[in-house]
């Protein structure tokens, strides 16, 4: 399961928090609004449980993002906007 980040709007730190319910694989991308990789802030096997991410934009410019979660058959994308 994937929530929305908090804060969104943000400036310049949100938080990510996800779910994974068995043993596997997970990747957590963001993207920009042409669909370009901009960073992978999760890619690695991960046991049941909820986790969090943090994303720090600093370098990144206002505007709508994106993030992907993806988890064996699981693949869900979210927006959050960044304001500076």
């Amino acid at each position: 399961m994937l929530k929305q980040n908090y804060p969104n709007p943000f400036n310049p730190v949100t938080n990510i928090e996800f779910s994974v319910s068995k043993s596997t694989f997970v990747k957590l991308a963001v993207f920009d609004v042409t669909g370009r990789e901009l960073e992978t802030l999760v890619s690695q096997n991960m046991s049941p449980g909820t986790y969090k991410a943090d994303w720090d934009a600093s370098k990144y410019s206002s505007g709508v993002y994106f993030y992907t979660i993806t988890s064996g058959s699981y693949h869900h994308t979210k927006k959050m906007i960044l304001i500076k």
